[in-house]
């Protein structure tokens, strides 16, 4: 009889690196890999598209039964399908990752959301990262990890996630924003960014994701 497959969640700030970490975390333990924040993104993404005030939360609402989000894997790469159409790319733009935020604070938005992705990640073979995915979305993980890093190293790796796009940002602006991100997420009233009380905490500052990777696996096998 073949082991059960685990529920391992990955918590953390902007920029710590959960997502790179957890895509190849789930490779290598050949597992799925649930991004929780690329379906926040999606929905930021369609509230632009329609030129609704993402401030304005009841119109943000009215606009969930609109919307499918679908996610399919391949390689253990997860794409983000909005509506039909893939939107890996279009959702990792400026004005997403400047909206997103707000968006994901709205209660009925994380509870829009909370339930798919629990109904995904439920039958075990899931790494998940995100916010809250191992206070909110499965407090009884498995194993849960939550990544840090200081401020310059994280400013650093979003300002190389985004010359990857072709977008340009001086580094004192982009450890700005990181900053008030931060603010944001750990202020919030609905699924504030807080560290579960079970989880492992990786300061991952000078560690690659590969040493990462391979830490979190030793991790879990002890």
């Amino acid at each position: 009889m073949s082991a059960r497959k685990l529920i391992i969640t990955l918590d953390g700030p902007a920029g710590s690196g959960k997502s790179t970490t957890a895509k190849q975390l789930a490779k290598r333990l050949g597992y799925a890999y649930l991004d929780t924040g690329a379906m926040y993104r999606a929905i930021t993404l369609m509230v632009l598209l329609k030129k609704i005030d993402p401030s304005i939360a009841t119109n943000v609402v009215s606009l969930l039964p609109e919307i499918q989000i679908d996610l399919t894997y391949a390689d253990g790469v997860q794409k983000t399908i909005l509506n039909g159409k893939d939107v890996s790319e279009d959702i990792r733009g400026v004005e997403v990752t400047k909206h997103v935020s707000a968006i994901s604070s709205i209660r009925e938005v994380r509870q829009f959301l909370v339930k798919q992705q629990q109904a995904i990640g439920k039958p075990g073979g899931y790494v998940i990262d995100g916010r809250d995915a191992g206070t909110v979305i499965f407090p009884d993980a498995d194993k849960k990890f939550f990544l840090t890093a200081d401020i310059e190293t994280r400013a650093r790796r979003r300002q190389k996630e985004l010359e990857a796009n072709n977008v340009i940002i001086p580094f004192n602006k982009m450890a700005e924003e990181i900053n008030a991100r931060d603010s944001f997420d750990e202020n919030r009233d609905e699924s504030p960014l807080v560290k579960p009380a079970d989880a492992m905490v990786i300061d991952n500052s000078n560690m690659t994701p590969e040493e990462q990777v391979d830490y979190i696996i030793r991790l879990i096998q002890d």
